[in-house]
């Protein structure tokens, strides 16, 4: 197993099971969720969309089915960690640890991908400086 294939599975299997445990709380204990979401300004009617979510994306990346479905997932995850981090910020409820972690996992994931899973994704770029050169060789 190359580097860059064990950077990547270090990196996309972490976040890909905090995002199914999400889910899970999500799911056991929804009244909580939507107390918290209501208390950080969220609204909860978003809850549902998220466990759909947080457990399509973690199935898309790596299974790699459709190289643009993954590349959908990994985007979705982007900007909910994204908002996910604000919200737990704004709200100051100390929540936002899992949201940092995740998305400090996420530029490594994405840019090993290539050399961990076929087909190859177009938007990894190409000569990337980590470990095995993950992305695409130049013509």
């Amino acid at each position: 197993m190359t580097k860059a294939r064990l950077l990547s599975c270090v990196t996309t299997v972490p976040r890909c099971l905090m995002y199914l445990a999400a889910a899970g709380v999500y799911l056991s204990q929804r009244e909580m969720v939507a107390q918290g979401f209501v208390a950080s300004g969220v609204p909860a009617h978003l809850i549902p969309v998220l466990i759909v979510a947080k457990i399509a994306a973690p199935i898309a990346i790596p299974s790699r089915l459709s190289v643009r479905l993954s590349d959908l997932a990994y985007a979705r995850m982007f900007y909910h960690l994204l908002l996910a981090l604000s919200a737990h910020l704004n709200a100051g409820n100390g929540g936002s640890l899992p949201a940092v972690l995740a998305f400090a996992l996420m530029p490594t994931s994405f840019f090993t991908r290539n050399a961990a899973r076929r087909p190859l994704s177009p938007n990894v770029p190409t000569g990337s400086c980590l470990p095995g050169k993950a992305g695409r060789a130049s013509p």
